[in-house]
């Protein structure tokens, strides 16, 4: 079967213009469905973005890079980034590669189609213009040859009668006018063959050169369009295969991150970043309340007879000193080398006195006194500081505080090391080279190092002697548990033996709380208690602040210094104020008992329906 639009559709001029104009409206509608594929592709790309940047681990959770199942997570977060990059370089390609191309081809086409159906129409009408003159000559022919015929007719019908001289002439008359419209007719027949001939010569040239030729342009014109649109699918599937591999590495490496979860190394890092070092706590001794000699005080009854103490007199002075060693932070341990002095709460968030003492002043009675426990909790933690041996650290943490500070110091002395060596070939190359340089240009920076590397040196002894210090302590804690040992609460007391004197008496250097943390002198502390005892009134009537909520003791926790309150671990109690960023948390005990305690010894609880809980009970 013939395939040439020319030859086989000459008299389909209207068809192929419909259906080139369908054609032409099918290859829109196929961009415009390529785009909106695009705009979906970029869609999902951005919402995956999205989902794995809400859920990608913040760098302020240190946790979150110790455990496998965190990091496999991660690693699934990336991969899934990386999908969402592929899909943006689908969406890519599929816009500037098929739909700017397919937009910029429909817009040629369509004038193309147009320069071509001109033609065909220009060729349409030269054809019916040629007919035209064609039947304008014949029907002129036609009209002449009766005409004629019509006078030929009546000059013969006169010459038949003709009788007289007036007749005569009249004949004469009619011959002449027949022979002009014989003369006309004869003419016109000359023009009618030559329009004839020359129709017959023009729809020749229609029907065998120009129509082909112009239905074989648009023939050529559809397919080209047909083979365009069959480029576009070919490559909007090979755009989209062409990321199939990055895709499938990204999903085998999500399936890599998987088979890396190790649940047992996951839980040994627990141990490692929360063991305490403590020993278990002893036994609690039998305490006779029926001799009649002063009973002995336990370690563990010490805390109760302190409590019993101040039971009686609940004044709230605002200008004690209350040395309470900033709180180690036992339920968040990092093994990081941080400097000791962060424990400590930061200045920036603590008020100002001067700005406590204004507020003091221009404020009423009731606000005055929240301002003086403000004041009295900002002298608080302002007198207390962090130890430079980190012990106010639990044993194990401070081993490992101590470790990675010594860690740290070790590479800032192979620095200093390396730097030194480079100052003195420096110094030698400019010896033995005057023109390079002068050597004594180098010996300011040299002895900066070497003060340096001896400033380094000294503090790496001190902290391996803390360390060491640390180190025989854990050890003798293993010794003593693998034997049976309990440490302090497992010394049998005698009825004349006294804790609290023990305790009172010890020196600067043995006062080591149970929590790991150092005293202060009391001496000092009674002191400063003398000089703020004519603030005594304005706490005396003071209303007790309601419970928000309630706390559990995860350590227990000796409170050495004025406003802190002592518990044991397992401890309930209820929580009076929360932790303003100092490390330090309000809590009471049985309604007359309250004090700090610090925020990492303790788990919170805050809820509405806690107010006013005010027992407590204690879990061995």
């Amino acid at each position: 079967m013939s395939c040439n639009w020319g030859t086989e559709l000459w008299d389909q001029f209207d068809n192929l213009e419909k259906y080139t104009s369908w054609g032409i409206d099918f290859l829109e509608r196929y961009t415009k469905f390529v785009k909106e594929r695009a705009e979906i592709e970029m869609s999902y790309a951005k919402q995956i973005r999205n989902l794995s940047k809400k859920y990608h681990p913040k760098r302020s959770r240190e946790d979150e890079s110790r455990y496998t199942w965190c990091l496999a997570f991660a690693a699934t977060l990336r991969q899934l980034n990386e999908v969402a990059v592929q899909k943006e370089e689908l969406a890519e390609n599929l816009n500037t590669q098929i739909v700017c191309e397919l937009t910029r081809y429909t817009q040629e086409l369509k004038t193309e189609r147009k320069t071509h159906f001109q033609d065909g129409r220009r060729a349409q009408q030269h054809i019916e213009s040629s007919w035209k003159q064609l039947e304008s000559s014949k029907r002129r022919f036609e009209r002449d040859c009766k005409e004629a015929e019509r006078a030929q007719h009546i000059s013969d019908r006169i010459d038949l009668d003709n009788k007289t001289d007036g007749e005569k002439r009249c004949s004469m008359k009619a011959r002449q006018t027949a022979q002009q419209k014989q003369q006309a007719a004869e003419e016109s027949r000359k023009d009618y063959v030559t329009s004839l001939n020359q129709f017959n010569q023009d729809q020749h040239q229609h029907y065998h050169t120009l129509v082909p030729v112009i239905y074989q342009r648009i023939q050529d014109m559809e397919e080209r369009r047909i083979e365009r649109v069959c480029e576009a699918m070919r490559s909007s599937a090979e755009a989209e295969r062409k990321i199939l591999p990055v895709v499938s590495r990204c999903l085998d490496a999500m399936m890599d991150a998987a088979e890396s979860i190790q649940p047992r190394m996951d839980t040994r890092q627990v141990v490692e970043v929360y063991k305490s070092g403590f020993d278990p706590p002893g036994n609690v001794e039998f305490e006779d309340y029926s001799a009649t000699m002063r009973r002995s005080i336990s370690e563990s009854s010490y805390l109760d007879n302190r409590t019993e103490g101040r039971r009686h007199s609940r004044k709230l002075w605002p200008f004690i000193r209350k040395n309470k060693p900033p709180p180690p932070p036992p339920t968040s341990p990092s093994p990081g080398g941080v400097d000791s002095t962060s424990q400590s709460p930061p200045p920036a968030s603590r008020e100002p006195i001067t700005q406590r003492l204004n507020d003091l002043m221009s404020s009423g009675s009731r606000t005055r006194k929240q301002c003086l426990r403000n004041l009295k909790r900002g002298l608080s933690l302002k007198l207390g500081s962090s130890p430079a041996d980190c012990s106010h650290l639990p044993p194990e943490q401070r081993r490992k505080k101590l470790q990675t500070r010594i860690n740290n110091i070790n590479q800032e002395i192979q620095r200093e090391r390396e730097q030194r060596n480079a100052l003195l070939k420096m110094r030698e190359v400019y010896e033995q080279s005057p023109q390079m340089g002068d050597a004594s240009s180098v010996e300011p920076r040299l002895e900066e190092v070497k003060q340096s590397l001896q400033r380094l040196e000294e503090e790496l002894r001190r902290n391996q002697t803390w360390l060491s210090e640390v180190d025989s302590r854990l050890s003798d804690h293993s010794t003593r548990r693998q034997s049976g040992g309990c440490g302090l609460n497992s010394q049998a007391t005698t009825p004349g033996s006294s804790s609290l004197k023990q305790l009172d008496n010890r020196s600067p250097a043995s006062r080591e709380s149970p929590d790991g943390s150092y005293t202060e002198d009391h001496n000092a502390e009674l002191h400063f208690k003398s000089r703020s005892s004519e603030f005594d009134e304005d706490f005396d009537d003071e209303e007790p602040l309601p419970s928000i909520g309630t706390c559990k003791s995860l350590y227990p926790f000796q409170g050495q210094n004025e406003g802190t309150l002592s518990m044991v671990e397992g401890e309930l109690l209820s929580v009076v104020e929360e932790d303003k960023g100092d490390g330090w948390t309000r809590v009471r005990r049985n309604l007359e008992e309250e004090g700090y305690v610090p925020t990492s010894y303790i788990k919170v609880f805050l809820d509405s329906s806690a107010k006013g809980f005010v027992q407590s009970s204690r879990l061995v």
